[in-house]
């Protein structure tokens, strides 16, 4: 038998688990431009090895495909320059929270904040300008929620932004106002549906808020990337951007930043035009190789369960008739769908509440009607809120279901949290139901939605494997919880083939990109609750390796 020429890279003495059924386990591996040339035992690994190749030697340590994280929105990010809000619990909090920063900041133009809970406003109300008012003064505020889904203002950015009774719907969003007085209230719903639009980001960049300047933007993206890496997440799919934001993807690949494989899905917000889409068309066309794809849309049927505002089959707990609102009437969007399925595209469906859920599976099985069935794999992304009769329809419609089992833990979603307490414990049954998708046959995709969730994969994981926090503490909806193994597949196969990748990642197979992560601890053996806290020692894209831990 020939000497095979030498690999670039050697990986030996690894528990490889490949997530490949036709070769699941390994200990050796050789990587020749880019890509897996061989995979085997450590006694046949010798062979690979030459003068340059370069060995990593993984001590026993489980070797996993590198993660793909099927909805991570990195360009959105997490934001330095905010008021940091995550934890705080109630209004005193955020108010010594605020407080402090602005002592810290007594000359910055604006307060800006990410990340409050809904729960820390008492009586399970939303928000309003006068809560906010006492620790800002008279320096403009806009405070982002934890899911980015709406906005909190003071009185004087109301005031700065124009925001008042009569103008109501904004460029970046639809401000509520007092039933009594019709007067604004500071809270800010549709945020995510025309805040993050291409117009609404230009709108808040154009009225001085320091947020939506670009290099705030790609601070944030830098940022998000250089975490990807550490986590071991070789390939983020980001789901909402415009065709201005593809720049910033651009400049970060020219210094360097992106390290991480990047699918952009481009937002198609409604009243998206024809010319609109054959610009779609074009980017994808542009933006089509292993580092840098563009070509998924994203839509939204409905918004968030907190505030209230996703589409229920049945009205919120306590109400007599509020069922929450889709974005388009069911026809109206079937007919979307229909056509954008008919042009080739994808689509990302934003759908929280189970009768949002339904109308996007019905237009699906629309689209199917009039197109013809095509492997289009269209996704329900988020799936918070199921109804058990649409359970099945997931695989025989052949829509991935993109799902982040961190929003399902306790402290986020459960028995006391602003989520359970809107749908009503009758109703807790349908919240992610992710071993029931799985049974019924429905592809999987699991991800982080960060930063409404923290981006390691190691937490999302615990909670689908646990469904409690990562401290520990009582499970929520048990029921519901995978194994290891399938949480891991969701992470890597699942989410690459959902996004139309399966062919060069997702797992480690021979003539696949050579993406893959050695981890701190066999989280396949360990108890679950050890899961959190493993690292990625190493992490290796396309044969590179781009991260160590000392």
């Amino acid at each position: 038998m020939n000497r095979p020429a030498p690999a670039d890279l050697l990986l030996v003495h690894g528990r490889v688990h490949t997530v490949d059924p036709d070769h699941p386990e390994a200990e050796a591996f050789a990587v020749r431009d880019g890509r897996i040339a061989w995979i085997g035992p450590d006694s046949e690994a010798h062979a690979w090895a030459g003068p340059r190749t370069r060995v990593v030697d993984a001590g026993g340590r489980l070797v996993l495909p590198g993660f793909v994280d099927a909805h991570n929105h990195v360009r959105l990010g997490s934001d330095d320059a905010c008021v940091q809000l995550a934890g705080a619990r109630d209004l005193d909090e955020i108010h010594a929270r605020v407080r402090s920063w602005r002592a810290s900041h007594p000359d910055a133009p604006w307060i800006e904040g990410e990340a409050f809970d809904y729960s820390a406003i008492p009586g399970g109300r939303m928000p309003t300008a006068a809560d906010l008012d006492p620790a800002t003064g008279d320096t403009p505020a806009l405070v982002l929620s934890y899911d980015v889904h709406t906005a909190w203002l003071n009185t004087a950015a109301l005031r700065l932004l124009d925001v008042r009774a009569g103008r109501t719907e904004l460029p970046f969003g639809t401000a509520v106002t007092d039933p009594a007085t019709g007067e604004p209230t500071g809270f800010v719903k549709d945020f995510a549906v025309k805040g993050l639009s291409r117009e609404g980001h230009r709108a808040l960049r154009d009225l001085g808020v320091p947020w939506a300047s670009a290099d705030r933007q790609y601070g944030r993206l830098a940022k998000s990337l250089d975490d990807a890496v550490r986590y071991g997440i070789t390939t983020v799919v980001e789901p909402q951007n415009s065709l201005d934001d593809l720049a910033l993807f651009q400049r970060a690949r020219a210094e360097g930043r992106l390290r991480s494989r990047i699918v952009a899905a481009l937002f198609h917000p409604r009243g998206t035009t024809d010319a609109e889409l054959d610009e779609f068309a074009a980017a994808a066309e542009e933006f089509a190789d292993d580092r840098l794809r563009v070509g998924p849309l994203k839509l939204y049927i409905d918004d968030v369960v907190e505030p209230r505002t996703a589409a229920l089959l049945e009205p919120y707990a306590g109400c007599r008739h509020h069922r929450g609102d889709t974005f388009y009437p069911p026809e109206e969007f079937a007919e979307l769908l229909t056509r954008l399925d008919a042009r080739g595209f994808q689509c990302f469906v934003h759908a929280t509440g189970d009768r949002g859920i339904r109308t996007v599976l019905d237009a699906v099985e629309r689209a199917r009607a009039v197109n013809g069935p095509r492997d289009a794999r269209h996704q329900v992304v988020h799936v918070e809120c199921l109804d058990p009769a649409d359970t099945p329809r997931f695989a025989e419609l052949g829509v991935t279901a993109c799902m982040q089992p961190r929003h399902a833990a306790p402290d986020i979603a459960g028995p006391g949290q602003d989520w359970a307490e809107n749908i009503g414990p009758e109703r807790w049954h349908k919240a992610w139901p992710l071993r029931s998708l799985h049974r019924a046959g429905a592809l999987l995709a699991l991800s982080s939605d960060w930063n409404v969730a923290e981006m390691d994969p190691m937490i999302g994981i615990h909670a689908a494997v646990t469904r409690r926090p990562p401290g520990g503490g009582e499970a929520w909806t048990p029921e519901e919880t995978l194994d290891v193994a399938t949480a891991v597949e969701g992470y890597t196969m699942g989410s690459a083939r959902a996004n139309f990748l399966e062919h060069d990642r997702g797992s480690l197979t021979v003539g696949k990109l050579a993406d893959f992560v050695v981890l701190s601890r066999d989280i396949l053996r360990v108890d679950a609750d050890d899961i959190p806290g493993t690292v990625a020692e190493t992490v290796v894209v396309g044969g590179e390796v781009v991260h160590t831990v000392a």
